[in-house]
């Protein structure tokens, strides 16, 4: 038997990303694999100033017989409370023993569970999926994942990233621990899934849409580029944006005047059928050092569902060879977006990488893991 403790940066829910689809995975592969999925804490402080019902974390729960969930609480700010990320570490060590999990590794996905690598002495493996000190946060913040980040780079027996430039700015720090080098494991997509017919979703509406799928956050999404696109579009092409909504009172209310319609979060498997029934994809993404470093699970998504697509020049849709993919920014990004509707499919296009073959990749890196103990 093996056990698995996983510190995601997202919670086991209906909206599966990276995590959730490499941990099905391997769980379908490997009978003998148990796996304690730890969820970000809920802060409720945080969500009581942002005027949101808040949430007080959850006890062990089964997903199945052979996964379980755990949600903790960060009570105060780091602040005020500089040893919480050490008590919900501890707290983790002894969720996975009621468990049973004597001897587990460790998936850690979320920079501030560093203080779990060391209380725990399980072998690590840290999986990198963005550059969260290229992210636009307060000089505190930066400085706590910048630690915690070293100490996993340099402590972890094995490190993955998910793009090309994660690996080139993350490697200078790894090459000091004289451990194994990083190891590129990208994105993909569940093929599947797009395989199969459905009806078009009623959120779409009626006429053509522009359609982006993912979390609405000033991190990646340009709300002006969507609101003035949304604008010179109205009466053609409506402007549709789906998924998690961290966006701010003020960025929601620039979209809703300029006729933008969100759909809020979409299950997974609701997800194929927005994206094959949609006229035209756009990732209306602002380009930053933080975007620069991401392998945007979108793209696989937007390849499988064959669509057209318009996007900014951001990393993965940019440097895609794909006769789907048109780059535009500023005025031009609604121009491309009718011309996207009104221009026939190419004849050939690439296929996207299944899930399944990052499963295998994830496995070899998790065996050499499982070494180490």
């Amino acid at each position: 038997m093996t056990d698995l403790v996983v510190i995601s940066l997202e919670g086991w829910d209906a909206v599966w990303r990276r995590n959730q689809h490499l941990v099905a995975g391997l769980l379908a592969e490997d009978r003998d694999l148990r796996v304690l999925f730890v969820e970000p804490p809920d802060d409720p402080l945080h969500d009581l100033r942002g005027r949101r019902r808040p949430r007080f974390g959850h006890a062990v729960r089964a997903v199945d017989e052979r996964l379980w969930t755990y949600r903790p609480v960060k009570w105060l700010p780091r602040r005020l409370d500089p040893h919480g990320d050490e008590r919900r570490a501890d707290r983790v060590r002894r969720v996975a023993a009621r468990l049973g999990f004597a001897a587990p590794l460790l998936w850690v996905n979320d920079p501030s569970a560093a203080p779990l690598l060391v209380r725990s002495g399980w072998p690590a493996l840290y999986d990198i999926t963005d550059d969260w000190l290229s992210a636009d946060r307060a000089d505190a913040e930066l400085t706590r994942v910048a630690d915690g980040e070293r100490m996993l780079l340099t402590r972890a027996a094995q490190v993955v990233a998910c793009s090309p430039e994660l690996v080139r700015r993350k490697a200078p720090v790894r090459a000091e621990s004289g451990r194994p080098g990083i190891r590129l494991i990208p994105n993909a997509v569940d093929v599947t899934a797009y395989r199969e017919p459905a009806p078009r979703p009623a959120g779409l509406g009626d006429g053509p849409v522009a359609l982006y799928v993912g979390t609405l956050h000033t991190d990646r999404l340009d709300v002006r580029l969507c609101a003035d696109a949304a604008r010179a579009l109205a009466g053609r092409v409506r402007l549709v944006l789906a998924g998690p909504d961290a966006l701010g009172p003020a960025e929601r209310r620039m979209l809703d005047e300029a006729g933008v319609r969100r759909l809020g979060p979409l299950a997974r498997a609701d997800v194929p059928a927005h994206l094959r029934h949609a006229d035209v994809l756009v990732v209306p993404h602002v380009v930053t050092p933080f975007t620069e470093s991401l392998d945007p699970i979108k793209l696989y998504e937007y390849q499988a569902a064959n669509r057209p697509v318009v996007s900014t020049p951001v990393a993965g849709f940019r440097d895609a060879d794909d006769p789907r993919v048109r780059i535009a920014d500023g005025a031009g990004f609604a121009d491309a977006v009718l011309d996207a509707v009104a221009a026939p499919l190419p004849d050939r296009a690439p296929a996207p990488p299944d899930w399944g073959e990052r499963v295998v990749e994830m496995r070899e890196v998790l065996a050499a893991l499982q070494q180490t103990h």
